[in-house]
């Protein structure tokens, strides 16, 4: 580890932290139908959306009505992004003559799509064609990145509102976001990634001559564009097979921090839009403090264990000072892989700039914990902070255990309809991911797409269903889960730790919002103190551990002691 390391860490963090306030505060006004610096260009663009759709801006639905209306969305979404992929070795801006994708791996992709996973079992650059990639895929990461946020704008009025029984219109949240929020700064991205030399163009592929005289096609297409609603949004599937560690996808020092920052701005702002909207700044930064310190932990782990060197390379002659370079790009180094992963899997997006299959075990096994905790960490846009919220009820259920009185949290009491629905969405992802590993492992034929041996074979499989339950699409890169068996699992794990999550988030929503606010008494627990961020950490870590903690024994731990015992894998 080095000061320089540091400092960029020290940078990352400072850059999150000045963004959040003022984003913050545009986006609470966006949700409140408030003019904007931006309402001249988009309010007419808005209302005929509107018009044209048939949707009455005033009107507000109930829980029931909000998610009805998401998943007609959705599945409208997964037909057209499922057809088009079928069909479009037809279909024109089709450079490279792509054929049409299989259909168990078109169902996986439009899955992991639509659910804002974007686990990729294909290379981009030879799977889809352009039509695809913009009208397909760039536009579900658009759509399901604001879908998110539209789910947690929701959850957040459930406590802002007293006997309410609405908790607003999703089409008219979904179209808010992608208007005033993602659109103008995905433009303003793509131009500075084009500056610094990311291809943006319709043009035919490029034959080119490498130096041993072979023939070799370069791939381009319209890239800058849609990496950048892939980092802002929180998507993370590339344009090409090897992601942000493509040159053309992350070509310089400059292009990589700015899609680390881009991954964090959403849900770190979205943290202080819960504030404004509650009432109160401090709790919003109450729940900033919890997520940045859960992150600090994380990313001191990643790369200190990373700056450890392979004891076995050790032996044979390295350098130990050197760290592990293994699956690293050079232009970027240990300190800046290790808080790329870590910032990557914080958030629910699968993007990547070093194989996580070459860290050290203890380093691979950061990136598994932060998805097993459900990416809360400021996490995917608005699933971070919905998730994060669902552990906050815990907390606050426990306190009121532990004193005697009925919980309470920003003035709504929390009752058993409130807990069993967030018991509910806390637990469909541990199930699914340790359920799914271990029938991937015990059934004749799933095991022959694993790459290793031993624990670190055990690792690749447990890491493809908790990241896909996870709704974060990164991947071992060890795995070829290519197969039907994969492609469909891991479709029916990405749909059930979104969907399984989002409605009993949104039942707990319409049930704060009916309820009356009790006056804080001297009995009332605060949440937006030191007390609060504490006990949330602790309960985010508590059942984190209990519930994960066996299976990352049989990976990574024993990994670890096995490697340093002279055993590879």
């Amino acid at each position: 580890m080095t000061v320089i390391g540091w400092l960029q860490i020290a940078l990352y963090c400072a850059i999150v932290v000045a963004i959040t306030r003022p984003l913050g505060g545009f986006m609470t006004r966006v949700f409140a139908g408030e003019r904007t610096f931006l309402s001249p260009v988009f309010g007419p663009v808005e209302r005929g959306i509107y018009a044209m759709a048939g949707v009455d801006a005033k009107a507000e639905q109930g829980w029931i009505g909000y998610a009805v209306g998401m998943l007609v969305f959705k599945l409208v979404g997964f037909l057209a992004l499922y057809a088009l992929m079928r069909v479009q070795a037809m279909l024109p801006l089709n450079p490279a003559g792509q054929s049409a994708v299989p259909p168990d791996l078109a169902y996986n992709t439009a899955v992991s799509f639509l659910t804002n996973t974007n686990w990729q079992n294909y290379g981009g650059e030879s799977t889809m064609s352009d039509l695809v990639q913009m009208a397909g895929l760039a536009v579900q990461n658009f759509m399901s990145a604001a879908a998110g946020i539209a789910i947690a704008v929701a959850f957040v009025r459930g406590f802002a509102r007293r006997s309410a029984r609405h908790i607003g219109n999703f089409w008219v949240d979904l179209t808010r976001i992608t208007l005033y929020v993602l659109l103008p700064i995905c433009v303003v991205m793509t131009l500075a990634f084009v500056w610094q030399g990311m291809p943006q163009t319709l043009g035919a592929y490029v034959d080119a001559a490498t130096l041993e005289g072979a023939r070799q096609t370069v791939a381009l297409g319209p890239v800058a564009s849609q990496e950048a609603i892939k980092m802002l949004g929180t998507n993370g599937g590339g344009f090409f097979n090897a992601n942000s560690a493509h040159p053309f996808e992350n070509p310089t020092a400059l292009t990589n921090l700015i899609q680390m920052v881009a991954i964090f701005t959403l849900g770190a702002a979205l943290t202080n839009m819960f504030g404004r909207m509650v009432g109160s700044e401090r709790q919003g930064w109450a729940v900033f403090t919890a997520m940045g310190l859960l992150f600090l932990v994380g990313v001191g782990v990643l790369y200190w264990s990373e700056s450890q060197a392979n004891p076995a390379l050790v032996a044979l002659g390295m350098d130990p000072s050197m760290g592990n370079m293994e699956g690293k790009e050079l232009r970027f180094g240990i300190p800046a892989s290790a808080m790329f992963a870590t910032v990557t899997t914080d958030a629910s997006c699968g993007a990547v700039n070093a194989m996580h299959e070459s860290f050290l075990p203890l380093g691979g096994m950061v990136p598994m914990i932060n998805m097993m905790l459900g990416e809360i960490i400021f996490g995917g846009v608005g699933s971070g902070l919905y998730g994060f919220l669902l552990f906050a009820i815990v907390a606050v259920f426990v306190a009121g255990l532990m004193v005697g009185r009925t919980p309470e949290y920003l003035g709504k009491k929390i009752e058993a309809r409130e807990v069993k629905m967030t018991m509910l969405a806390i637990l469909c992802l541990p199930l699914v991911m340790l359920g799914f590993t271990a029938l991937a492992l015990v059934l004749p034929g799933p095991p022959a797409a694993i790459s290793a041996s031993g624990p670190h074979g055990f690792s690749e499989a447990l890491y493809a269903y908790v990241s896909t339950a996870a709704n974060n699409g990164s991947a071992f890169a060890g795995l070829s889960a290519n197969t039907p068996y994969w492609n469909t699992s891991l479709g029916i794990s990405m749909m059930i730790g979104r969907f399984f999550v989002i409605i009993p988030a949104l039942a707990i929503a319409g049930s704060m919002a009916a309820k009356k606010t009790v006056p804080p008494s001297s009995g009332t627990f605060p949440t937006d103190g030191a007390l609060f961020v504490g006990l949330v950490v602790g309960v985010i870590l508590i059942m984190g551990g209990l519930t994960f903690f066996p299976a990352l024994a049989l990976g990574p731990v024993v990994e670890h002691y096995a490697m340093h015992a002279g055993t590879l894998f």
